[in-house]
Order: C-alpha cells, then structure tokens, then sequence
C-alpha cells in the first residue's frame, strides 16, 4: 500500500488572524505524519496591502504614504510574527521561510509568490461563506483558486474558535 505524501513545498499565506492560522495549524499537525522521507519546506507568506495612512481634516481626507522607515518597521514586525508561527513547523521537521510581500491584492501576490517560490500547493484558511456574503466581501482564497496554478488546501476555521 501507497503512503500519501504531502506536498514538498507548501505556501501559507497569513494576514496574522486566528482564521488566519487555521491552515497553519492543520499543516502543522500533518506535516511530520504525511511526509515520510522528505524534507517538507513551508514558505509563510504574509502581504501588507496598507501601503498608506490616512490623515482626515473636517470632511476631507488625504492618502499619504508611508515613509521608507515606517515601511521597514512594518516589514520587521511581519518577519517577527512569521518567524514565531513557523515554531510548530520547525519542530515537526519542516523547513520553513518567510516572506513579508506588499502589495494592493492579496490574491495577487499570493499567486505571485506560488510561482516564485515553486510552491506545490497553497494551503489557505477560509471562512467558509457563500451567496450574498461571499460576493459582498469577495474572497481571497476563491480567487486565488481561481487564479493559481497549483492545488489549494482551503482549511476552515473550527467552529468552535470563530
């Protein structure tokens, strides 16, 4: 009988949530059960798509982007989450790196980073909706389902934890 493997190269993206980390959690428990033999490498990503703030005076407000330095910092505090969600995958075996992306679409750079990192799968946390609420607030992982190349593990968050 044939073992099933799990992918060699696996790409989370993270946006830092509990739903978030659904997917995370759910690699995380399989990745040293699934993966005999190989070296499994997780690739964590996370996008910052705030490229600016916000500066509202009375009734009109302005976009202002962020400065080198705050955009650095930013990306320093996305390193650090990454890093320490990536613990539970290390300790299991698995190779891990982390990706700090900014962008103005998750999806996109999601998608972006599939190819660039030759991810096997993308493995994704999703709420789970339908009708009215998935198309009033769009989906990222429907479209990066949709625009990919590579299979993708949607993980719903428990019930229990939503």
């Amino acid at each position: 009988m044939r073992r099933c493997t799990m992918s060699e190269k696996i790409l989370i993206p993270l946006d830092g949530s509990t739903l978030g980390e659904a997917a995370l959690r759910y690699v995380e428990e399989r990745v040293s059960k699934l993966a005999t033999g190989k070296k499994t490498e997780v690739v964590l990503l996370q996008v910052i798509t705030s490229l600016t703030h916000t500066i509202a005076a009375g009734e009109s407000a302005v976009e202002i982007p962020y400065t080198e330095s705050e955009l650095e910092q930013t990306k320093k505090m996305t390193m650090d989450y990454l890093d320490e969600a990536g613990e539970g995958l290390k300790s299991r075996g698995a190779v891990v790196k982390c990706i700090a992306a900014f962008g103005t679409s998750s999806a996109n750079e999601i998608i972006k980073a599939e190819e660039e990192v030759g991810a096997d799968m993308v493995a994704m946390s999703t709420h789970g909706r339908h009708g009215f609420s998935r198309w009033a607030f769009g989906s990222v992982t429907d479209k990066v389902l949709r625009g990919g190349k590579v299979p993708v593990l949607m993980v719903r968050m428990p019930k229990k934890a939503e």
